[in-house]
């Protein structure tokens, strides 16, 4: 590998950001890409299928085998609220390979004995989140209930670019929570990427339930994500 582009690819890697190494198998040369960064169109729908899935492979082209070695950065879900419901996602998640953080402030409900083994912080999120920030790579899931502790990690989530942003609550409580946003400053097309109701529409009525909905949405989300777009800088 050129010297240049393995030192690009670790600073991608450093950084956070998805990155692909494009090797042309018979001239030995090889090509690095950002997710993002604009390709020779033959190769576009392969690179974009192999940033959403996260898997590389071969690829054969006009009668040119190309090898395209995909590393996404280790997808995070950050879950506001220590509930029920999020005792059973935690597990889940972590099951489907997903790092998981759990923030509440609320330490009758934020205890090591109803998440162990889980990393679970009792804190506001305004103050949680300025020493761990939010990315593209990141899910939210904000379910308390509580606006006082959800509102203020789904704006930085919107901001953030997270490729998935979920709010626990009726169509009633959501309509009130966008009034809420947008009376904040966030504009139309932010708020409607908030996936409210959160979860798959399944019919989901225990806390299990609506965690498998929640984490099937997720999924969803990150494998069918926008890959076409840059998603910052790399120092």
């Amino acid at each position: 590998m050129d010297a240049g582009n393995l030192a690009r690819l670790n600073d991608a890697r450093r950084a956070r950001r998805a990155v692909a190494l494009i090797t042309d198998l018979a001239r030995g040369s090889d090509t690095i890409a950002l997710e993002g960064d604009d390709v020779a169109a033959a190769l576009r729908p392969a690179v974009e299928a192999a940033f959403r899935s996260g898997k590389s492979g071969l690829v054969e082209l006009e009668g040119r085998s190309y090898f395209v070695n995909v590393h996404l950065p280790p997808a995070h879900i950050v879950i506001i609220g220590a509930v029920h419901i999020s005792q059973v996602l935690a597990q889940m998640a972590s099951l489907v390979g997903f790092d998981v953080r759990i923030i509440d402030p609320r330490t009758a409900f934020a205890t090591p004995e109803r998440f162990a083994g889980v990393d679970l912080t009792a804190d506001w999120p305004v103050d949680v989140l300025q020493q761990r920030p939010l990315d593209a790579y990141t899910a939210l899931v904000a379910v308390t209930h509580d606006p006082k502790i959800d509102d203020l990690p789904i704006v930085e989530a919107l901001r953030a670019g997270c490729f998935y942003v979920g709010a626990l609550g009726s169509r009633k409580t959501h309509a009130a929570r966008l009034e809420r946003l947008r009376n904040g400053g966030m504009g139309d097309a932010d708020l409607a990427r908030i996936h409210a109701p959160i979860g798959l529409a399944i019919g989901a009525a225990s806390p299990a339930e609506i965690a498998v909905a929640i984490l099937a949405e997720i999924v969803q989300s990150l494998r069918s994500r926008d890959v076409t777009s840059p998603k910052g800088d790399v120092p």
